[in-house]
């Protein structure tokens, strides 16, 4: 289809360049930012593209009435709210922007890192109550330590670019082979497990990662280590999380996402805190963000302008 035939709902807002451009390039634009998910099925098959965010998953159901469906565009990352099989299986072109938040994600894990280190939050809160406090703030530096990345996609090869800058051995451990380059070198996860002092988690939400990082992997590392996680909170059991905080396994936590999160990633549950929750709130060692590291103002144009690209790459 030429793009003056092509209809795309948009379902959640963006940046303006993302609608000014494809109405540019000659495409049909609509939004419906409000309307709820059922609502949207009703009318679904009117439309030929679909621009999204996070605020509903896409399913069966909803692919079985999108009848005229050619492709589903997410403004991030990741595809976990849409069934990608059966889109698929139905023809469904989907379209992610990871090379749009790939470079504000490597900076937030190593800011994240090395406030950690350094005690940067618990000193600049100390010193705001009255507290000068030196000795209990002592930190580390990041030279002479073992970093190892967890999944060397887009993400993970960011963070590895951008401890270039520090005298580190840089490892990257992935189900995928031969994917190590010049900023990482790729481990078994037995050598991975046996070296590493930092862990950085860089994966998709997959069955294969859902609670991946648990007691019986954390227990595995020959060392205690640091970790930090800009990935997804589901890859992550917190109460394990939290045991190996408080045995000292896990020196120190930058966790930018949660499992509490809800599938938008725009709030945590509601109601009351689970324990392991609670913890991370009161922990001095825990530095917390709200999914927030791939959420700069330069990554808000280049996810837009991603997206921008592949579908008129596709007509």
């Amino acid at each position: 289809m030429k793009p003056q035939e092509v209809k795309i709902l948009h379902i959640d807002s963006n940046h303006p360049l993302l609608w000014e451009q494809l109405v540019k390039a000659g495409f049909q634009n609509f939004e419906d930012f409000k309307s709820s998910k059922h609502e949207i099925e009703a009318k679904i098959h009117e439309y030929h593209g679909i621009v999204i965010r996070s605020r509903f998953k896409i399913d069966k159901d909803f692919l079985d009435k999108a009848a005229n469906l050619q492709f589903i565009a997410r403004v991030g990352a990741g595809l976990e709210s849409i069934d990608c099989e059966y889109a698929e299986s139905k023809g469904v072109h989907l379209i992610a922007a990871p090379e749009g938040n790939r470079n504000a994600v490597g900076e937030h894990a190593l800011g994240m890192l090395l406030s950690l280190f350094n005690n940067l939050n618990r000193a600049d809160r100390e010193v705001r109550s009255g507290h000068w406090n030196r000795e209990s703030n002592r930190g580390h530096e990041l030279d002479g330590k073992t970093v190892g990345i967890i999944g060397y996609g887009n993400m993970g090869k960011s963070f590895a670019k951008k401890l270039r800058g520090f005298d580190v051995e840089v490892l990257c451990y992935d189900i995928l082979s031969g994917i190590g380059d010049e900023n990482a070198r790729q481990v078994s996860l037995a050598e991975f497990q046996q070296k590493v002092d930092v862990v950085s988690l860089h994966t998709p939400w997959t069955p294969e990662t859902d609670k991946m990082i648990n007691t019986d992997l954390i227990n595995a590392f020959a060392k205690p280590f640091w970790f930090i996680n800009t990935a997804r909170g589901n890859s992550v059991v917190t109460a394990d999380l939290v045991a190996a905080l408080q045995s000292k396994k896990i020196l120190g936590a930058g966790l930018d996402v949660l499992e509490y999160e809800k599938l938008s990633f725009e709030h945590l549950f509601e109601g009351e805190k689970p324990p392991a929750f609670e913890y991370l709130l009161q922990a001095d060692n825990v530095l917390l963000s709200p999914h927030i590291a791939g959420w700069t103002v330069e990554s808000k144009v280049k996810l837009a302008q991603t997206i921008v690209d592949k579908i008129v790459q596709l007509h």
